[in-house]
């Protein structure tokens, strides 16, 4: 059994601990004792992930005389809306929590973002640790304190940013992930190597096939690599005002992929993120930034594994440039009323601008159609 590692994310009084490696879930109420301000949490979890790892973890905190309830919401992205955190908060405090009562987010991404935005909220903010159990939440949504719920207006548009005190990725988790949520988790593991690290998307590309057949091994390093990514880009910038913004690369096109499909099972959020790297990475071809032989070579890969590259396969009838369009408009990173893109000069070298002239972003999206 490989040893875990412990990476540092650096915000000062508020700096904590990414624990990567095996068996965490299982062995968690020790590592959690540590950082308590009184032994007492409050589970979160999801119908998907609850029988498979709700018990490992009361059986570890009751072995650590740590008090704990759990609520388990339902399974998917429907989730994350305001009926679901209104539950959630309600059963919060008729837990009667305290101000040091501590949460624990136990799954995938939703569970991780409205469990960690219920904690930002109940008695102006508490404690929360992630534990997450696919491999998305793992390599990004767990680690740098975003939390959130989505809209009618548009995908995690209502959040806050509230950092954890622990981050616990249990490799052995991911291999009870569904083959599909495994993939839509890879894309935003490559993801690094795409925006900033040439040299882990090699890794990646040499590794990407052993990685989806399960090794451990090739699983730890690739996961260990991704967080320690994400921890210098939050150490350096936590509420997204530069260099993080280069991790939503493919979210603009993709977030409003996801708004046409309605958040739900017809496309997943990292299999919109791998279409939205695509597109973003054809665009930067079109406007003469990006060598066409990098976006073949990153083409080849996500297709390699099984990604989606394309929208042929989810696009209906109704679908139209200026409905994406507006969609993109709704964006967080919207700015004097103008869509921040994240394009590339090639692997390993992303950018942010929002210098795209509006009506070659209208013919581009048309031609998509």
């Amino acid at each position: 059994m490989t040893q875990a590692t412990t990476l540092r994310v650096d915000l000062g009084a508020r700096a904590y601990d990414i624990v990567v490696g095996n068996d965490l879930v299982a062995t968690a109420g020790a590592k959690m004792a540590g950082v308590l301000a009184q032994p007492r949490t409050l589970i979160v979890t999801d119908t998907n992930v609850a029988p498979l790892y709700l018990k490992p973890l009361e059986d570890s905190l009751d072995r650590e005389g740590i008090e704990h309830a759990s609520m388990v919401l339902p399974a998917g992205e429907g989730t994350k809306d305001h009926e679901h955190l209104n539950q959630l908060t309600d059963w919060m405090l008729g837990q009667r929590v305290e101000r040091s009562t501590c949460v624990v987010a136990l799954g995938g991404g939703v569970i991780g973002d409205i469990a960690g935005f219920a904690a930002s909220m109940v008695l102006r903010g508490i404690d929360v640790i992630q534990i997450p159990t696919s491999l998305l939440a793992q390599v990004d949504s767990s680690v740098g304190g975003k939390t959130g719920i989505n809209s009618r207006f548009g995908k995690n548009l209502l959040g806050t940013f509230h950092q954890p005190i622990l981050v616990l990725a249990d490799i052995g988790t991911l291999e009870t992930l569904p083959p599909r949520q495994l993939l839509a988790g890879y894309a935003e593991t490559v993801k690094y190597g795409l925006i900033e690290d040439a040299d882990f998307f090699e890794w990646m590309d040499t590794n990407g096939v052993a990685f989806c057949g399960g090794d451990r091994e090739i699983r730890r390093e690739a996961v260990l690599r991704a967080c320690a990514a994400k921890a210098e880009t939050v150490a350096e910038d936590e509420k997204e005002t530069g260099r993080r913004a280069l991790l939503n690369f493919g979210h603009t096109f993709g977030h409003a992929f996801e708004a046409e499909t309605g958040y739900g099972d017809a496309l997943l959020h990292g299999e919109a993120v791998a279409i939205g790297m695509m597109v973003a990475t054809e665009l930067s071809v079109l406007l003469g930034l990006c060598p066409p032989g990098d976006a073949r070579r990153t083409r080849a890969h996500l297709e390699k594994l099984g990604l989606p590259t394309g929208i042929a396969h989810i696009t209906k009838p109704h679908w139209t440039a200026d409905k994406l369009i507006g969609h993109m408009m709704s964006d967080k990173k919207v700015s004097a009323k103008r869509p921040t893109f994240i394009l590339t000069r090639g692997i390993g070298k992303a950018f942010t601008t929002q210098d795209v002239e509006a009506q070659l972003l209208h013919d581009f999206l048309r031609g998509l159609l």
